[in-house]
């Protein structure tokens, strides 16, 4: 069997879908995108096409090694992000190939339903208890939520106190009923960040994630010794040597590597593996689409410390198209009392509706990321 084509699809709201075509006529999906960078993916998935077309896709971990280290530079999200939507691609067609799951490639599954969160509040935080109450009526136990809007490098205790008041409203009016996960999205600088956990850790949250920005390794091994709460890092970590530091410093008790974004199902299980040894948890981060989730499901169901997966079932990005919309209807993803089911069928385990992705990449979608600016003018994290 030998690769014939890579062809991509922007699909809204900010996707990119890659499809691989092979002479025996089976053709697997993949998602290589990085958020905010379709075109930047595109370009770098057609020249690494030239790498690709005639190798054979079931040396999966070939292809991965050739893309990985031919040119001499390596890493970093654009490379790792293409990477992974190819990865993703060549096991969806090996599976098929086999007729069977990427699971059962792997060893077999240690679990056939995994507990799921969603996003609520959007990007700055608003409605938390309305749309809390609407997640719990849907059958989940757990929910997301940004927890605050642009924060200072130091700020006042009154932004403290507003950020502290809103959250503690939306424990009051769920009680403990609904598990609460706060995103701090590398908005919060490590002199606020000290200053939070502390006053969040009476409402108990699942997880605290990205308590500081990306690179800030020594403040989050701090903040790991000052509270209790577990901290969750990784969605922006791209090789397994970051991991490795931030497993020697003890900084984290969760990791949400992006399978979209690390290298794929191959590299995503590495990191699992390597988590395990140091018994940190794993809850893959997935505000993608419904490719990433299926890739992600995959690794849930091989990897014994995977607790929670998110997904992007009506997350505020969704305006121009939602989770469920690019699949047929009869490999829909089930989520049933907060569980998602593991999908079972060859490959990734979904069947991608091609016609409708075909149509919705004719309106495509340049999505980026909103530029925040604190009240003195200065860039603010988004």
């Amino acid at each position: 069997m030998k690769i014939t084509r890579l062809e991509t699809f922007r699909v809204p709201p900010r996707w990119l879908f890659l499809k691989i075509d092979t002479d025996a006529g089976i053709s697997g999906w993949g998602e290589p995108i990085l958020e905010g960078r379709a075109g930047t993916l595109e370009a770098l998935v057609n020249e690494l096409s030239e790498m690709l077309i005639g190798h054979d896709p079931r040396r999966i971990n070939d292809a991965w090694q050739m893309l990985y280290r031919n040119g001499c530079y390596r890493g970093g999200p654009v490379l790792m992000s293409a990477i992974s939507g190819i990865d993703q691609a060549l096991w969806d067609i090996t599976g098929k190939a086999l007729g069977a799951p990427v699971h059962a490639l792997l060893g077999g599954a240690q679990r056939d339903r995994v507990r799921s969160y969603i996003w609520i509040g959007g990007d700055r935080p608003r409605d938390l208890v309305v749309q809390a109450r609407s997640a719990m009526e849907a059958g989940f136990t757990a929910v997301k939520m940004n927890i605050c809007d642009e924060l200072a490098v130091v700020d006042s205790h009154a932004e403290i106190d507003r950020i502290v008041t809103r959250l503690a409203e939306l424990r009051e009016a769920v009680g403990l009923q609904l598990d609460l996960a706060f995103d701090f999205h590398g908005r919060v600088h490590a002199p606020m960040a000290r200053v939070l956990v502390r006053e969040l850790e009476p409402l108990r949250p699942l997880f605290i994630e990205d308590a500081v920005a990306p690179g800030q390794l020594e403040a989050l091994r701090e903040l790991s010794r000052l509270t209790s709460i577990p901290l969750a890092v990784g969605e922006r970590m791209h090789s397994r040597a970051e991991f490795k530091a931030l497993f020697e410093a003890r900084a984290a008790q969760v990791i949400n590597p992006d399978p979209s974004h690390m290298g794929g199902i191959t590299e995503t299980i590495r990191i699992g593996a390597m988590a395990e040894a140091y018994d940190v948890a794993l809850a893959p981060h997935c505000p993608l689409g419904p490719i990433a989730l299926a890739a992600s499901l995959q690794i849930d169901a091989v990897c014994h410390n995977a607790f929670i997966q998110e997904q992007s079932l009506g997350i505020h990005y969704n305006s121009d198209g939602d989770l469920l919309d690019t699949l047929a209807p009869e490999s829909r993803f089930v989520c049933e009392n907060g569980f998602l089911h593991i999908p079972d069928g060859p490959g990734l385990g979904i069947v991608i509706d091609e016609d409708v992705v075909r149509e919705y990449a004719k309106k495509g979608h340049d999505w980026r990321a909103p530029v925040w600016r604190h009240r003195d003018g200065s860039i603010a994290e988004w």
